[in-house]
């Protein structure tokens, strides 16, 4: 099959889940605030396919990751009856069975998005920024880290604009005051997981790892920057 053929039949996929996703929300306004940010991310990977396609992993990996940001969108995340529909398969709630006391959709979506998104970001970190060795791994790391603090600012900034139900439903803590904590560390878990796997496979397989990674460590410019430079440019 065929690379544009594939991503046709995951952006196929997806459009169906969404539009079904669309029908009859849960919460209406939570729901177009939910999907701000995936209508942008849609329209940046197609404006950006033909100049810079991205191989059929990240594509998997985001495909992933926004469908589970849609069904989250369609309930709201601290809605979603994933207890429900386990209890109708196996007879017991999956929160019985792993000893949850809330609705964990939500902290499973923030672990999710480091966990498949991470490796795309490392994608475009090797072919656009040209980096190599260590910071191949930590820079994907670092900007899943900061990209999850700027949404739980964006969420905290919307709760504070819109405020009433809305703005519980979009923040969805469930009560809990380390919420943001908590989503932080787990998106941040699960892009340390991707990439300590990733570093494990090119450990594994490629023999120039430990030069590359040591190259990257390396001192190229001794002398200080900072004043030092201003004074050469003036």
């Amino acid at each position: 099959m065929s690379h544009g053929r594939y991503v046709g039949i995951l952006g196929a996929i997806f459009a169906v889940v969404w539009v079904i996703a669309a029908i009859a929300p849960w919460h209406r306004d939570d729901w177009l605030i939910e999907n701000v940010l995936t209508v942008g991310g849609i329209v940046v990977l197609a404006s950006t396919y033909r100049s810079f396609p991205l191989s059929r992993v990240s594509y998997t990996m985001i495909f992933v990751f926004l469908c589970l940001h849609t069904i989250g969108s369609h309930y709201t995340y601290a809605e979603v009856p994933y207890n429900g529909w386990f209890e109708a398969l196996t007879g017991r709630t999956f929160n019985e069975l792993v000893g949850w006391e809330r609705n964990n959709y939500d902290r499973i979506v923030h672990f999710t998005y480091g966990l498949l998104l991470a490796y795309p970001i490392r994608e475009v970190f090797l072919r656009v920024a040209n980096v190599r060795g260590f910071w191949g791994y930590f820079l994907p790391l670092d900007l899943t880290m900061s990209s999850s603090m700027l949404y739980e600012l964006i969420e905290w900034l919307a709760a504070e604009v819109f405020g009433g139900e809305l703005g519980v439903a979009y923040l969805g803590t469930q009560g809990d005051i380390w919420d943001a904590h908590k989503d932080m560390a787990l998106a941040s878990l699960g892009a340390l997981t991707t990439m300590s796997v990733a570093a494990l496979i090119n450990f594994r397989m490629r023999r120039d790892f430990a030069a590359e990674w040591a190259e990257s460590l390396r001192v190229k410019h001794r002398a200080p920057l900072g004043e030092e430079a201003m004074k050469e440019m003036v």
